[in-house]
């Protein structure tokens, strides 16, 4: 059974989320309840801090991409802490990095940073590149005909 446990507090005008246990499709739907109180309570500014999730599906980043889009409607912020995979979180910073989310959001190492502010470890940008930087469309050779091959009598 998939479990995931949500401690909240204030720091410095930044509301601390702290997660532990698996973000996944069956929790996910708390931590969506969580960030839409926070937010309805005038918490603009959110630290979600991901160090104690071990575990994390498609469904949980779509979660945080959604409270982006949420906190980034009402003027405010979110940052994300994801320790380095070395640290014993290792899948959560592949499933980030294999969807391409990461540099959507303010990513720090640890919590103190993410209070800090300062430069992120991942820097957000505007939105998610789908496709790699190359020539444009216009300039690729289309392919070359496709020549049939003769038949042969069975």
């Amino acid at each position: 059974m998939t479990t995931i446990e949500a401690d909240q507090d204030d720091r410095g005008g930044w509301t601390v989320l702290r997660l532990r246990g698996e973000l996944d499709l069956l929790t996910s739907p708390q931590i969506r309840r969580r960030v839409h109180d926070a937010v309805a309570a005038g918490r603009h500014r959110l630290v979600v801090d991901l160090s104690g999730v071990r575990f994390c599906d498609s469904s949980g980043i779509g979660v945080l991409v959604a409270a982006r889009r949420l906190l980034r409607s009402c003027g405010g912020r979110l940052r994300l802490v994801l320790p380095h995979a070395g640290e014993g979180h290792g899948h959560v910073t592949r499933v980030f990095a294999a969807l391409g989310v990461t540099r959507l959001f303010e990513v720090y190492e640890d919590l103190p940073a993410a209070l800090a502010g300062g430069p992120a470890a991942v820097p957000p940008q505007a939105g998610p590149t789908l496709l790699p930087p190359g020539p444009p469309l216009a300039s690729v050779s289309p392919p070359p005909p496709v020549t049939p091959l003769p038949r042969t009598a069975p």
